[in-house]
């Protein structure tokens, strides 16, 4: 009996254990890493003629100790000096395992569960698609999940995504990213 409850605790702790060393990763159905974005995802003015739709993400394997998380979407190629954001989102509960194109369309600063969506470079709450000038080499659009430790960065409803973005490194556990690219 003793040899049938050892390797049945050992069982399970191996169970646990694979669990805890599972990645935290990110990816998406719309968007392969290291692949060009659709049209579909492009943003729609400023010359651009996309659909300006927030790509379908998913994440997986947050770690156990984070308490909420942060998404963003970056461009360090554009040509401002700063690079661009063009979506960032925090408070996301830690159990949430994608942001609904539905919710990252809203052009507000709270949405569903606590979530509040920071203001980016084309001046809107909501997802802004990829929109480089024209003649540019592929620009890189990096999309990052962040696990905090933090349930909650409380921050004014004009701050900047720079702002938000200082406030999440205060904060990370882990974080993981995938890169997109666009050109026109």
């Amino acid at each position: 009996m003793k040899i049938k409850s050892l390797f049945l605790v050992a069982f399970f702790v191996s169970c646990s254990m694979s669990n805890a060393n599972a990645k935290f990763k990110i990816s998406s159905t719309d968007i392969a890493p290291n692949s060009a974005i659709k049209s579909k995802h492009v943003f729609n003015g400023f010359g651009c003629t996309g659909e300006n739709i927030f790509p379908k993400i998913t994440w997986e394997n947050v770690p156990a100790n984070a308490k909420s998380l942060a998404l963003t979407v970056y461009d360090p190629d554009a040509p401002t000096g700063s690079g661009w954001w063009h979506y960032v989102a925090i408070n996301i509960p830690a159990n949430y395992t994608t942001i609904a194109p539905e919710i990252a369309a809203q052009n507000k600063f709270s949405v569903n569960d606590g979530i509040r969506q920071i203001r980016n470079d084309f001046g809107t709450f909501s997802f802004g698609g990829p929109c480089p000038p024209v003649g540019h080499t592929a620009h890189r659009y990096i999309f990052t999940i962040y696990a905090l430790k933090t349930d909650k960065i409380d921050i004014a409803e004009n701050s900047t995504a720079a702002l938000a973005g200082y406030m999440i490194n205060q904060s990370v556990i882990s974080k993981t990213s995938f890169t997109g690219y666009y050109k026109r």
